[in-house]
């Protein structure tokens, strides 16, 4: 989202409800009541919640659930890219 140059119309597919659900119907409360759930725990990863407003906040965004590993191709590419990219930073990480 960051990279884009100019405000866009997105649909965004994610196999996390908890994404999707996040950031369309909890996030606006979660801010307003100074990153705490409705049981006054703080919001975990709060500052990644802010990024994704920020970045989200220029565009119209349309959010799709996707069963995960379910045959959907784009979400078995992004399932890969992403197992790919977490056992590269466990390497270097060990190094």
């Amino acid at each position: 989202l960051e990279a884009l140059k100019r405000p866009c119309r997105i649909e965004l597919h994610t196999d996390s409800t908890y994404l999707r659900d996040g950031i369309t119907r909890w996030i606006h409360k979660w801010r307003q009541n100074g990153w705490r759930t409705s049981d006054k725990k703080p919001v975990k990863n709060a500052e990644l919640w802010q990024e994704l407003l920020d970045a989200s906040g220029p565009h119209r965004i349309e959010w799709h659930w996707v069963k995960a590993h379910n045959g959907h191709a784009e979400n078995e590419r992004v399932d890969a890219l992403a197992c790919a990219e977490a056992d590269n930073q466990r390497t270097h990480h060990r190094l």
